[in-house]
């Protein structure tokens, strides 16, 4: 019997999307052959890959100006291609690092451009977002980098900050598709795609049309997202299991009413969450600041670490998966994304509400 799924990623996929999967794997519409033994410039693939790229757009309004990429690798792969795309040797790109992920970005860019940290909560423990008069932007940087959900930490941006005329640039890897943005107020924005989208292994990226006219150094051509742009993502192989599933979840997330819907679901599922920590009395918490919190992440320690244990051992024979914390701040850690459904989070509160008056 399957359980429900609180990992961070790779995370849960929708059932429907993967009983779809399961229904064609062997024999994928007329092909007599599955998605994945077919070529990836044959006119089924092709069609498949376009009507992705047609519902991803309407889900999220992409303008016209903008191309949408879908790409091998993960999103730290993408730490360091950006500003090799975007920035010429010791050029300055602004960071605002609000978790580990952040930090992680700032150093994969050092060796492509000069990384400056405008903004940082570690002094936190990354448990706030920097107010915005706070952060030290540069006007003439390439861009201004930040992770709109921070998925270790629990830290989540709910409006998108105002960086004047420097293109912002942002790793939606665990917060795309969990609610409508704007994506004008971006030049670029990136996502691995095992959170919200699909199978590890993809990368989807999204980025305006002027940036990709940037070449600021040599590159080999697997690394030019301008030559990518150019291939409609077929500069080589693609990742075709996962971007034939990505594109079962952009229609399941229509048939659910859309972002605005799973906006509105994903909020319920984290007011869920807070209320079973916060009226706890003390036995359940979550350091982070309440206007940051993430309606994706939510971690939470137990009054006595000693039992962790015990909390897991117990959660996971009630159905209740994947609950350990990072290592990086241990305790629980429930993540809830757009797969996830509203039952499960009820059915880990009722549990948690439980091990209290237990234990």
């Amino acid at each position: 019997m399957r359980g429900w799924n609180f990992s961070a990623g790779p995370a849960a996929l929708p059932e429907a999307v993967l009983r779809h999967a399961q229904e064609e794997l062997l024999e994928w519409g007329d092909a007599r052959a599955s998605v994945m033994e077919v070529s990836h410039r044959g006119k089924a693939f092709e069609a498949v890959a376009a009507q992705a790229e047609r519902d991803l757009r309407g889900l999220l309004g992409i303008p016209e100006n903008y191309k949408v990429l879908f790409l091998q690798g993960g999103a730290t792969q993408h730490f360091a291609q950006i500003p090799m795309n975007f920035c010429v040797d010791g050029q300055r790109a602004d960071y605002i690092v609000t978790g580990h992920w952040g930090e992680k970005a700032v150093k994969e860019a050092a060796p492509y451009a000069k990384p400056h940290v405008a903004a940082s909560s570690a002094d936190s423990n990354y448990t706030v977002i920097p107010p915005r008069d706070s952060w030290d932007l540069d006007s003439e940087a390439a861009y201004v980098h930040y992770t709109p959900n921070e998925t270790i930490h629990g830290v989540e941006f709910h409006e998108v900050p105002d960086v004047g005329g420097v293109p912002l640039v942002a790793d939606m890897s665990s917060d795309i598709l969990s609610r409508p943005i704007d994506v004008s107020r971006f030049g670029l924005i990136y996502a691995g795609a095992q959170k919200n989208i699909g199978p590890s292994g993809l990368v989807v990226l999204i980025v305006r049309d002027d940036l990709l006219q940037r070449n600021p150094r040599p590159l080999p051509k697997i690394f030019r997202y301008a030559e990518h742009a150019a291939q409609n993502s077929m500069l080589n192989t693609p990742n075709t299991w996962g971007w034939y599933l990505a594109g079962l979840t952009f229609q399941w997330l229509r048939e659910q009413g859309g972002l605005a819907a799973m906006e509105r679901r994903n909020r319920e599922k984290a007011d869920l969450m807070y209320e079973a920590i916060d009226l706890s009395g003390g036995y359940y918490r979550n350091p982070v600041e309440p206007s940051a919190r993430s309606r994706m992440n939510v971690p939470f320690t137990l009054h006595d670490s000693a039992l962790d244990a015990l909390f897991l051992k117990e959660s996971e024979a009630a159905g209740l998966l994947a609950l350990k914390g990072h290592r990086a701040v241990g305790g629980m850690r429930a993540s809830l994304y757009n797969a996830l459904p509203v039952e499960g989070v009820r059915a880990l509160a009722d549990f948690m509400r439980d091990f209290a008056q237990r234990h």
